[in-house]
């Protein structure tokens, strides 16, 4: 919603921006700023060789507002851009509230304007009353998923006698090292990420924990279906006692500071804030209660006695079926002076999200103006995406940007690296044209 506004007011048009904080707060919004992030504080790799990564440049030579406010608010995390989630939402909200063409509403909106040009960009936490509106509008049933947020903790807390800091492959088995020595390279203490190795003892008593943890009862229309991309950590543990081994917990690229050797399974921490006092735990979004949490979190080796300052939660997301309603640029084609962006429209993640409002944002321009819309190429990420959410089809899920919903290459590369970076150039140069 904020990179939709920014597009218009710095093409000279006046904007509305309505936000219903702190008048109303969603079940996971807690603080007054615009563009407030409450799942993981991650924008996803930085490399051109990943479809975000692409992403987030293709925004940057087109113009974007926010993703070059994430990169000034960035924080350590290796090849990715993660932001301190608290800086990144003052410098947007400071940057809207300082453009003399926006102006913010502190109020909910309960009914779809009929005048003018209305961008909806209410996120996946839309207000059940603003829901049904939308509903009302598109004519059938939203969709509904569910995202997970992983827990906080204080890096103070954290065992470092036992936790070690690296980056995934910068250090493997250390068996021709001695191991005291390896420890002390500068490079280390410069990783992004903070290792909690297990061994197999300590990896099948957490296990045995989590999958026997309490959860937050849902309601019933909340059990119908769970995202893939935001696995709570229990459900995917339930799948299997080495799934997680293989996914958020899997110990590829690392040594075990305790014996020189791999170890049997890692948990990542990863810092959330410029500070580098907070630390959040990968890939363990989870719907356990808060106690539950506390308690079986703490059974990571490392964790016994972690200060955790922010529970997970889980909570349902809702996006309309976009394959039915919209066309690549974002726009209702039953009302075509209604956008959709964000979430909403079933792009998953920040980068996307922001993709949807720079699209939407431009093309209400074009359709004020009464100009030819902008559509992107389909061999760019963003128009890739916009292409993905506006082509019918029968089971619509949310999607992230990735290198499966691009134009293939007309030859064949089998080194799966050197076929997305020839895709990265490909998609710059369209743009750069």
């Amino acid at each position: 919603g904020t990179e939709a506004a920014l597009q218009i007011a710095k093409r000279g048009i006046k904007v509305k921006l309505y936000e219903m904080k702190p008048v109303k707060f969603s079940e996971a919004h807690s603080n007054t700023n615009l563009a407030e992030i409450v799942c993981s504080n991650s924008f996803k790799s930085n490399l051109l060789t990943n479809a975000c990564g692409l992403l987030k440049e293709e925004l940057r030579v087109l113009g974007s507002e926010l993703i070059p406010i994430a990169d000034k608010t960035a924080v350590p995390a290796g090849q990715a851009l993660a932001v301190d989630r608290e800086k990144f939402a003052e410098a947007v909200t400071k940057v809207v509230e300082e453009d003399e063409n926006i102006e913010i509403i502190r109020e909910e909106i309960t009914e779809i304007p009929e005048d003018g040009i209305v961008i909806i960009a209410t996120g996946p936490l839309t207000s059940d009353t603003l829901a049904n509106k939308i509903k009302a509008l598109v004519g059938e049933e939203a969709l509904a998923f569910y995202d997970a947020a992983a827990p906080l903790i204080e890096k103070d807390s954290i065992d470092m006698n036992i936790a070690f800091y690296g980056n995934r492959y910068d250090q493997e088995r250390a068996k021709d090292e001695n191991v005291d020595e390896w420890l002390k390279k500068p490079k280390l203490q410069e990783a992004s990420y903070i290792n909690l190795p297990m061994n197999k003892e300590e990896y099948t008593e957490f296990y045995n924990e989590l999958i026997n943890a309490e959860v937050v009862e849902l309601h019933e229309f909340e059990k119908r279906e769970i995202f893939e991309g935001c696995m709570p950590v229990e459900i995917m543990a339930k799948r299997g006692e080495d799934t997680l081994r293989y996914g958020p917990l899997k110990p590829v690229g690392f040594t075990d500071i305790r014996t020189g050797y791999r170890p049997y399974a890692v948990v990542q921490l990863r810092q959330d804030n410029m500070e580098g006092t907070l630390y959040n735990i990968v890939g363990f979004q989870t719907n356990l209660k808060f106690g539950e949490q506390k308690r079986v979190f703490s059974k990571i080796p490392g964790l016994a006695n972690a200060n955790f300052v922010k529970y997970g939660v889980m909570h349902r997301n809702t996006y309309i079926n976009s394959t039915k309603l919209l066309d690549n640029t974002y726009n209702l084609k039953k009302n075509n002076n209604i956008f959709f962006a964000g979430q909403i429209t079933g792009v998953e993640g920040y980068v996307e999200s922001i993709s949807s409002g720079f699209v939407a944002g431009i093309n209400a321009v074009h359709k004020l103006r009464h100009e030819p819309p902008e559509i992107y190429d389909k061999n760019n990420v963003i128009g890739a995406l916009a292409e993905y959410i506006s082509t019918e089809k029968d089971d619509f899920e949310p999607m992230n940007a990735n290198f499966g919903i691009m134009p293939e290459l007309p030859e064949k590369i089998k080194e799966k690296k050197e076929r997305y970076q020839k895709i990265a150039d490909r998609s710059l140069q369209i743009l750069q044209k």
